[in-house]
């Protein structure tokens, strides 16, 4: 995100999202049955190396509305284990090449579509799901200003072109529905269901990590992601780790120290991470940044709005 922009008391800045060359306006509110999924299109061999290398990320503010900010009940933890059972990094650290291996280095990936006639990039990770091919990132990497992205693919462990686990096409994209209606930054967490590859299901090929809803806050916790903005270029898995907070100012967000910038959204946040075997417990997702607070990273509450959303992907 841009570090140097003037900083405006109610604006947020995400942070990562949408490649391209023009400056995003507010997200208006939609209708509140806007639909919460959508059936993906493809164009075959659209994303070539060079077209992934060029999807650079967009600085994008949104203004949150009134009634966004409200916090429901807490209700009891519901914890989905991972599906699969490295060198100790530093912590705290505030942003970082992950060079500990494991398990995230292949659950997490790059995530590319097309909003228009514009390519884009965010992060994502494969996670543990009924039907073995779900990809969790944040809502704004699958919808945004009321349009749904296409063209969506997923590519774990990305590596500066290549795609060492294959590129992974979406056959449906899902949205919590408080973002579907009204692109509500408290609920900021998106899915995809991906097709299978050379028979395979993702979660086959690169396993996939547990998640924790209703979970609470103030945890030790990793952020993970391919920030694509300076000083970062999208080549490499990036982490920051910390103490988390929780957000005072406009949502019920996740806090963490973290200088990730655009290209990282959508990248996960765990809580018991083992930083030998690369396995955690996700609670969060990268989500925005506000601009009169560099180095800051916020990151969705999984809540049951998260648990539904998630309950429909992984059954599609």
């Amino acid at each position: 995100m841009n570090r140097n922009r003037t900083a405006v008391s109610v604006l947020m800045t995400t942070a990562a999202l949408i490649a391209g060359a023009l400056t995003a306006a507010t997200p208006s509110a939609a209708a509140s049955d806007a639909p919460a999924s959508f059936r993906q299109q493809h164009t075959p061999g659209f994303w070539t190396a060079e077209r992934m290398r060029s999807a650079t990320p967009l600085d994008v503010t949104a203004a949150p509305g009134a009634g966004r900010l409200e916090v429901s009940t807490s209700p009891a933890a519901t914890r989905i284990a991972p599906t699969e059972a490295a060198s100790p990094t530093a912590f705290p650290q505030a942003g970082g090449a992950w060079t500990g291996g494991g398990a995230v280095v292949r659950t997490s990936g790059r995530v590319f579509f097309t909003l228009g006639d514009r390519t884009a990039s965010c992060s994502g990770d494969s996670i543990t799901s009924a039907n073995g091919s779900t990809v969790i990132t944040a809502g704004h990497c699958v919808k945004y200003q009321g349009s749904w992205h296409t063209n969506w693919v997923f590519v774990p462990a990305y590596n500066n072109g290549s795609a060492p686990y294959g590129q992974w096409s979406a056959t449906k994209t899902f949205a919590t529905d408080q973002w579907a209606a009204s692109e509500d930054m408290n609920h900021d967490v998106g899915y995809a269901v991906v097709a299978p590859l050379n028979g395979q299901k993702l979660s086959q090929v690169v396993g996939a990590q547990g998640l924790l809803f209703n979970g609470g806050y103030n945890k030790r916790m990793y952020s993970f992601g391919f920030p694509a903005a300076a000083p970062y270029d999208g080549t490499k898995l990036v982490y920051c780790s910390g103490n988390s907070g929780k957000d005072f100012l406009l949502t019920k967000d996740h806090s963490l120290a973290c200088n990730m910038t655009g290209g990282s959204s959508g990248g996960p946040w765990f809580q018991d991470f083992n930083e030998a075997t690369g396995l955690g417990t996700q609670v969060s997702v990268n989500s925005f940044g506000y601009t009169f607070l560099p180095n800051r990273m916020y990151g969705p509450y999984f809540g049951n709005e998260a648990k539904a959303a998630y309950d429909k992907a992984q059954t599609a």
